[in-house]
């Protein structure tokens, strides 16, 4: 039986714009469990986006519940800056990688802020990218002198730097070709299954749900669960140990 990490109970987030009260997530409910990938498809301005913030505590919900591995992240005595450091990691359609600092640069960074030691950040950032396959000079390559693809991929490895329960994915494929991009998904849906990892993506490329265990489409800030029928992802996206 799965273990339930993510539970998202009645949760609303609405915004005030000129143009009068903007509804952008509307009473949303749903769970997610460990070991699965868990999407959520939907057109631009359907408020997928923003409730993936919420979830990740970027943006604040005006109402309902969150509950990551069985603590309340909306409760007062919250520490939200912890959770976002070690309970949650991001992946972004636009890699959001600092690009003054190399792969492995980027990918120490999160293990810093939380006082790791240098020679265990340097040790695990560089067994995190070879497992995306970003070795040799490619540690040392800043983000310009990457491809779309090995960007996300140091993304991806960023965001597992300090071990989270949870993935969350903003249109990881979004920024890349189509063929560089079912690679990402390949290797997010192998964290799932090798790794236990809880992987919650948004989208509106609904390929994705092709390895998906759950989804769920969103209109006008709404949930709705759709069935989906799961493919296994090519051998080349298994992870290493």
């Amino acid at each position: 039986m799965r273990e339930q990490i993510l539970e998202v109970d009645d949760v609303s987030k609405t915004f005030q714009v000129k143009a009068g009260d903007v509804t952008a997530v509307d009473r949303v409910s749903f769970t997610a469990d460990a070991g699965e990938v868990t999407t959520i498809v939907g057109p631009s301005g359907s408020g997928k986006t923003t409730l993936l913030y919420v979830i990740g505590s970027l943006e604040k919900p005006d109402s309902g519940t969150i509950e990551v591995a069985g603590h309340n992240i909306l409760a007062p005595s919250a520490d939200l800056i912890d959770y976002r450091r070690e309970s949650v990691g991001f992946v972004f359609q636009f890699f959001n990688l600092i690009p003054t600092l190399t792969a492995l640069e980027n990918v120490m960074l999160p293990m810093d802020i939380l006082g790791t030691s240098p020679e265990e950040q340097r040790t695990r950032a560089t067994g995190l990218l070879e497992r995306m396959g970003i070795d040799g000079r490619l540690l040392k390559a800043r983000p310009n002198k990457m491809s779309g693809g090995e960007n996300q991929r140091v993304a991806i490895a960023r965001a597992l730097a300090n071990d989270p329960d949870v993935i969350l994915a903003d249109e990881p494929t979004g920024n890349l070709d189509t063929a560089t991009g079912q690679t990402v998904i390949a290797i997010l849906s192998a964290l799932a299954k090798e790794n236990g990892k809880c992987i919650l993506m948004v989208t509106h490329d609904e390929s994705i749900l092709n390895v998906s265990d759950r989804a769920f489409h969103m209109t006008d800030g709404r949930l709705s669960e759709i069935t989906v029928r799961q493919t296994r992802p090519g051998d080349g996206a298994r992870l290493g140990g």
